[in-house]
């Protein structure tokens, strides 16, 4: 059976959308179908630069994506303030939903969003890439294995990019009125991300803000951290920024084992990436060297991350179309996870890094 296109819609021309638009492409579930920018001359060249086949459809609103009957799923990259108005009324619209992240300004409206597609019957998923990595898979594999990881006990993540002033002021992400969670929503979501995969995503018990949050001019987070804290004992902590060096690392601490990453959000190269394993690691008897360094693990892939995202997601959508399945939970429940730390954080930082517990409901 010849496999089904997924006909995408993308609400904007962000500059995020210039990858997803190729993402689309090299996926072999999934064809470009339209754009739709609030001018019709950008979506215009939007398209023409960014692989559109001919037969496209170019469109001068966001609407008139939404209201095209054939196309089956929308990406969304507004900013984050105009998350809830957008995927709403794709959702109410019929559209499958690949939403950019942060999915929201905080859990109630996220909580609305996923309502829409839930009564809707539409597939979520947020835009975080690394999830679909093969790399991903196999780090699962270590951290799952009691032979040689054991009990997670810690964990440590970080991304951190340096923006010059010009970004730091007038980027999306630096606007109150737009990205109002500003890097604890770009660079933090990502951070949060990764120590929920490293817990299986259990969620913590509280987290408390660490010290040294720093703001630019309109009172947006361009550096922040956290510390987590689970019933049983295991901590985790995370620093995001766009003040320091690109940086984007995971450190994962077991009884037996540790893992270790240092370019989980973006890999150095798109078809290979690696993670080291250290493995009931200890000195020799002189401790002036360990008796055997981390194994380093190399995965290749024939698609890139972003691709192999689409590619799920597409999947997923063919299987609601062609056999009429329930959309797939796993993803819309690890977005709001997410959200929920994050919102927990940024609580934090608000009432002056108190520890604020976390809950689902």
């Amino acid at each position: 059976m010849a496999e089904t296109l997924i006909r995408f819609g993308i609400l904007g021309c962000a500059d995020i959308a210039r990858k997803v638009s190729r993402s689309i492409t090299l996926a072999p579930n999934a064809t470009l179908y339209a754009v739709g920018s609030r001018s019709l001359e950008k979506a215009e060249r939007f398209a023409a630069a960014n692989g559109f086949p001919p037969s496209a459809k170019v469109y001068g609103s966001y609407e008139a994506v939404l209201d095209d009957p054939d196309v089956d799923a929308v990406y969304v990259p507004l900013p984050t303030s105009l998350h809830l108005k957008w995927a709403v009324l794709a959702a109410e619209k019929k559209k499958h939903l690949l939403l950019e992240k942060p999915v929201a300004l905080n859990v109630p409206e996220f909580d609305r969003i996923l309502e829409a597609c839930e009564s809707n019957g539409v597939q979520f998923m947020d835009g975080t890439m690394w999830m679909h990595h093969p790399r991903t898979a196999k780090m699962r594999e270590l951290l799952s294995d009691p032979q040689r990881f054991g009990r997670l006990k810690s964990v440590q993540a970080s991304f951190s990019f340096f923006a010059d002033s010009d970004f730091l002021e007038n980027d999306i992400r630096s606007k109150p009125d737009l990205d109002a969670l500003g890097a604890l929503g770009d660079t933090g979501w990502y951070c949060i991300r990764a120590i929920l995969f490293a817990a299986d995503y259990e969620l913590p018990k509280s987290v408390k803000a660490l010290p040294g949050t720093v703001f630019n001019k309109a009172g947006v987070i361009t550096t922040t951290g956290a510390s987590l804290l689970w019933e049983d004992g295991k901590v985790a902590s995370f620093n995001c920024s766009f003040e320091a060096n690109l940086t984007m690392t995971i450190t994962a601490v077991g009884t037996k084992g540790t893992l270790q990453v240092n370019d989980f959000v973006i890999p150095y190269k798109e078809d290979t990436a690696t993670f080291t394993a250290g493995i009931e690691s200890w000195f020799n008897d002189l401790v002036t060297a360990w008796k055997q360094a981390p194994s380093e693990h190399v995965v290749m892939t024939d698609l890139p991350q972003d691709a192999l995202m689409v590619k799920e997601f597409s999947g997923l959508v063919a299987d609601i179309k062609r056999n009429g399945s329930k959309p797939e939970q796993k993803w819309p429940i690890l977005s709001r996870k997410t959200q929920l730390v994050l919102d927990a954080v940024k609580t934090s930082i608000d009432r002056g890094l108190e520890i604020v517990e976390v809950q689902w409901d």
